[in-house]
Order: structure tokens, then C-alpha cells, then sequence
């Protein structure tokens, strides 16, 4: 079992960048990924990652955020540069047993409250 806590999230504008972070309460090394759910919409991958040669973004948002993790800290951060009202959603951290980041919602077991980032024009 894992505990999940996120924090950073916001209102900003369009432009803006924004660092979202993830504590992971685990003694035991996880995948951790982020998801976000927009009003109406499913829930989607965003990024995960189990080392720096084992990580995977969104094809919508690579190039403007990246996804880092300090095993020290069992922290996992997602840096958002160059937001866009189109980002707008509850950002979920997440948490799998297997190393892969996969981005199926299902494959995730582990789940954080979420935060909310709003970004307005």
C-alpha cells in the first residue's frame, strides 16, 4: 500500500509554468506517473516514470512539461512550462507496482486526491 499526496497546483495564465509534486509514503520503489481529468472528460496520461532512461510523456504535452523523481525524497515532480488554457484539469498522482509507466489508466494501482491547475487566457 502507498499513500499518495500531491500539491502545487494553481491558477496561472496562459504562458505560465507551474511545478506540481508527489509524495509517495512508500518504503518500496513504484512507477509513479500523472494523469488529469478535465471537466467532462477521461482521465489521461501525462507522464511516468521509473528511472531516466525508463520514462514516457504525452505526445500533447512533450517538448513543454517533464517528469523528474528523487528516490531520496520519494518525491516525483512534473514541470509545466508554457501552459495552455487546454491544460486545464485535475493533475492525479499515480503509482504502479511493475517499472513500466504504462499509460492505461487501469494499469495504475495507487491513486492521490489530485490537484486542480487552471490556466486562464
Amino acid at each position: 500500500q502507498v499513500q499518495l499526496v500531491e500539491s502545487g497546483g494553481g491558477l496561472v495564465q496562459a504562458g505560465d509554468s507551474l511545478r506540481l509534486s508527489c509524495e509517495a509514503r512508500t518504503a518500496r520503489s513504484y512507477a509513479m506517473g500523472w494523469f488529469r481529468q478535465a471537466p467532462g472528460k477521461e482521465r489521461e496520461f501525462v507522464a511516468g516514470i521509473w528511472s531516466e532512461s525508463s520514462m514516457r510523456i504525452a505526445g500533447s504535452v512533450k517538448g513543454r512539461f517533464t517528469i523528474s523523481r528523487d528516490n531520496a525524497k520519494n518525491m516525483v515532480y512534473l514541470q509545466m512550462n508554457s501552459l495552455k488554457p487546454e491544460d486545464t484539469a485535475v493533475y492525479y498522482c499515480a503509482a504502479r507496482e511493475n517499472p513500466i509507466p504504462v499509460t492505461q489508466v487501469a494499469r495504475w494501482q495507487y491513486w492521490g486526491q489530485g490537484t486542480q491547475v487552471t490556466v486562464s487566457t
